[in-house]
């Protein structure tokens, strides 16, 4: 399948583009959706609230955010899954808190942010389990033993 990982920043996370591209990449052949393409952007707390205001009316930063698209890019002639926000410094909170590396975080934001993209949700049990089977089971490919607490994003 063709996938496209587009990455982006306002802030000094370049370093970060790699794990992210890898994360996002491995996910997509998992789940194996039609040929198509995503943009994560990395980004501070301030901006991740500004846009949890705007668009889920909720004030207050987090971590990762997902907007799914789905629409056919005539250009390029993918579907666009959307856009994926990470708040860097507050993955980074979370890895010291959880004891890994703010790489390994970020994998996880991102992989979690490509499930949303693609329909999963943990809205309810049945959900949620489907959903951390799936995540889990990428983040092994990935080679990230992370502990995921059971009330996590």
């Amino acid at each position: 399948m063709s996938y496209q990982v587009h990455v982006d920043s306002d802030d000094d996370y370049d370093r970060l583009f790699p794990v992210v591209i890898r994360s996002a990449s491995t996910a997509l052949v998992h789940l194996a959706p039609p040929p198509g393409e995503l943009t994560v952007l990395l980004t501070d707390p301030d901006r991740i609230q500004a846009l949890n205001q705007r668009y889920a009316d909720h004030d207050y930063a987090t971590d990762v955010l997902s907007f799914p698209d789905g629409t056919l890019n005539e250009a390029s002639r993918l579907t666009y899954f959307g856009d994926i926000v990470i708040a860097v410094p507050i993955a980074q909170t979370q890895a010291e808190r959880a004891g890994h590396t703010l790489e390994a975080e970020v994998a996880l934001l991102t992989v979690h942010g490509v499930l949303h993209l693609l329909g999963y949700d943990h809205a309810h049990d049945e959900e949620q389990q489907r959903m951390w089977e799936q995540q889990e089971a990428i983040l092994n490919q990935l080679s990230m033993d992370i502990v995921v607490p059971g009330d996590s994003p």
